[in-house]
């Protein structure tokens, strides 16, 4: 038979492969609250706002009651303009704060609650969480 292909049969048995095993050898895990706030905020530093925003909101959704994990997010969002949002996560900070005076001590996250209020009333009404189109400065870290 000139000109035809023979096909060799695969003479080795193929190991059968379970999904379900498969899925979770490559199944992400997330650090752990304080890690992903740690990366975080690395990720703010380096004005990475995006991956310093998914590393926070990572960690609130682990712990809904880790307070620096809204400090976090409050800062992004302050910066890439959304005030309401920014404004929302800072009051969720001075409420998870552990004790009264871990909340007497966040001086710069009543401030920017009380800037922010501020802000927000002399704008008028805007969507909420949208950016402004006068964008202020970010504030000092």
């Amino acid at each position: 038979m000139l000109g035809q292909r023979v096909q060799a049969q695969d003479t080795q048995a193929k190991p059968e492969v379970d999904p379900d095993r498969v899925v979770d050898t490559y199944k992400y895990t997330p650090p752990g609250v304080l890690k992903s706030v740690e990366i975080g905020n690395f990720y703010l530093k380096k004005k990475k706002y995006n991956a310093a925003l998914s590393r926070f909101q990572e960690a609130v959704r682990e712990d809904s009651t880790y307070a620096p994990a809204y400090l976090g997010l409050g800062k992004v969002y302050e910066r890439i303009g959304l005030k309401q949002k920014a404004l929302d996560a800072y009051k969720r900070y001075l409420d998870a704060l552990p004790s009264e005076k871990d909340a007497l001590n966040a001086k710069d996250a009543r401030r920017a609650v009380e800037r922010l209020e501020q802000e927000m009333k002399t704008q008028g009404p805007q969507k909420r969480g949208q950016a402004s189109r006068a964008e202020s400065p970010p504030p000092p870290d």
